[in-house]
């Protein structure tokens, strides 16, 4: 039997203080226009508040990403937690922001995003469930919208809509492949007129990308009404404001725009705001959230999903770009056990000491680093504990990462919290502190689509090319032709590799991007680049976690993580 308690143990059994008293940590008065209890443990901060936090000081962020991402675990979130606690034990004031999960991979097969061990967010069950209804929302407004429009044509089409040109799907925040491609309205006239139609996961939702870019409500209604819904016979387009569903949308996105607090087992304040995936959308938390706590601490910890050719890529070149923010430093996360199955090491033996494989898989790890560095930022690299790490495996990633003129960190976070990242917590500090920072988006507005997503393919990537057939260069070009070509690119491509092979692992080299799709966000403000088999609506494996998720004798939730 393990001496090692699980995650749902450790939250289970955390004193956690009121959320009244965190906020008075960070200063919020106690005052209904401050802030609104969602319970004892979460709150809201509200509108009016924020607004007085903009002409404060901003402190320091602090950008957590890792290495791609494998089956054996890197720790984002958990170092983020970590971090974050361990700047506030050095005495410093420390915020985390996260992303709230989302219902797909906690019943699916990656469990939830709340951290782990003794670096955690709680209410844990809470917050990797239903939270404060958010995703609810957003799901709501979303298909809001896609009902606005069938009803729309049912009344006579005043828009001349093209049925076959209709670009909104509905969303579920749920893994379901039969839902990907459906037909709609059947049943006769009084339900409508059949078409193929389908759904995305919620978190591949444009207003889902578009609360989390937005800078506050007006700006919100602003964006939803920028949403291009459909096209006519002759493709101009049609906007979600078109058809007047804007101001609707926003009314049911008014309470989730609010930015939730809640904390960490060691009762530091945590943000966890917004949640789009990193392979399918931008993968970061909201900027409302992001910059309300760098008006409230002097170190805000962030994490983007994923590797960091996905996560940290989009993060700088989308979201710094769009709500002007300056990074200090770069964590970025790397495991033995990551790096061994980088190493070509089976999940099944990465118990076993095998020093050449890590020293193997540290390509993987250096090509994030020489990454990371092309956006002027300097790079630390935490390196998450496992148990079955050995001192020489870990001798091994510290004398690669040396020679890449970093530096690494054994952090023991997930066993001792903040005491276990004291040492990565002083260096965060320092170089934060040191201005050492130059950053710099990878490209221009100014520079053509296509040629955005050659930069990112072969300076991220490293591909030799992308592949692309004509129908989507002209898409690309029209877009251009109608004041879209200032837009980022957002890349929808597999986590697991820099390739869109998943199964190419470590850091390959002179391969090929095929890009499949190309969709227009109007309302979030980028092009999403849909290459290889990339999907948007995720299945559910073969074994899903919901199989060995249920209430105890004591109506106490098992088998979350």
């Amino acid at each position: 039997m393990s001496k090692f308690k699980s995650d749902i143990e450790i939250a289970r059994k955390a004193k956690l203080k009121p959320i009244k008293k965190i906020l008075t940590k960070l200063r919020v008065p106690d005052k209904p226009e401050a802030f609104s209890p969602m319970g004892r443990h979460i709150a809201k901060i509200n509108f009016e508040y924020l607004k007085r936090l903009k002409n404060k000081k901003e402190g320091n962020l602090i950008l957590v990403t890792a290495i791609s991402p494998t089956p054996a675990g890197e720790g984002k979130t958990t170092t983020s937690v970590g971090l974050s606690d361990g700047i506030n034990k050095i005495g410093k004031k420390s915020i985390v922001c996260l992303r709230e999960p989302s219902l797909g991979p906690s019943f699916g097969m990656k469990g939830g995003a709340a951290g782990g061990g003794y670096a955690q967010v709680v209410p844990m069950e809470q917050i990797n469930l239903h939270f404060t209804g958010d995703f609810h929302a957003i799901t709501s407004a979303h298909n809001l919208l896609s009902a606005l429009i069938d009803n729309h044509i049912y009344w006579g089409n005043k828009l001349n809509i093209d049925e076959n040109r209709i670009v909104w799907k509905r969303v579920l925040d749920m893994n379901d492949r039969a839902l990907r491609e459906i037909v709609t309205s059947l049943g006769g006239a009084a339900n409508g007129f059949p078409r193929q139609a389908g759904f995305d996961i919620t978190v591949a939702s444009e207003v889902m990308a578009i609360l989390c870019l937005a800078n506050d409500l007006k700006d919100l209604q602003k964006r939803l009404g920028n949403i291009i819904i459909a096209y006519r016979r002759d493709k101009s387009p049609v906007f979600c404001k078109d058809i007047k569903a804007d101001g609707a949308m926003t009314v049911l996105l008014q309470q989730a725009m609010q930015p939730n607090i809640v904390q960490t087992l060691e009762n530091n304040p945590a943000l966890v705001h917004g949640g789009p995936f990193a392979n399918i959308a931008h993968g970061c938390n909201s900027v409302i959230a992001t910059k309300a706590a760098l008006n409230l601490a002097d170190y805000v910890v962030t994490e983007a999903g994923f590797g960091a050719d996905l996560g940290a890529e989009k993060f700088l070149n989308i979201k710094c770009r769009k709500a002007d923010l300056k990074p200090s430093a770069v964590v970025l996360v790397a495991t033995v056990r990551a790096l061994k199955m980088n190493g070509g090491v089976t999940k099944e033996n990465l118990g076993e000491e095998n020093s050449s494989a890590v020293e193997k898989g540290c390509d993987n790890l250096g090509r994030h680093i020489e990454n990371l560095k092309n956006f002027g930022l300097p790079v630390i690299i935490a390196i998450n504990h496992f148990i079955s790490d050995t001192d020489n495996e870990i001798f091994k990633i510290k004398e690669y990462v040396a020679k890449k003129d970093c530096e690494a960190i054994l952090c023991k976070h997930w066993e001792k919290g903040s005491e276990g990242t004291i040492e990565l917590a002083n260096k965060v500090v320092d170089i934060a502190d040191s201005n050492k920072s130059q950053f710099s988006t990878l490209y221009p507005d100014k520079m053509n689509l296509f040629e955005k997503i050659e930069t990112v393919c072969k300076k991220i990537y490293r591909a030799n090319e992308v592949v692309a057939d004509k129908a989507i260069r002209d898409q690309l070009k029209a877009w251009e032709d109608s004041g879209y070509g200032d837009l980022p690119v957002c890349m929808a491509k597999t986590q697991y590799s820099f390739t869109t092979d998943p199964n190419k692992r470590g850091a390959p080299v002179g391969h090929s991007i095929p890009i499949r799709e190309v969709r227009l966000s109007a309302g979030a403000g980028f092009i999403v680049v849909v290459c290889g088999d990339i999907m948007t609506m995720p299945g559910l494996p073969k074994i899903p976690s919901a199989e060995n998720i249920y209430l105890n004798e004591n109506s106490q939730i098992e088998g979350l993580f």
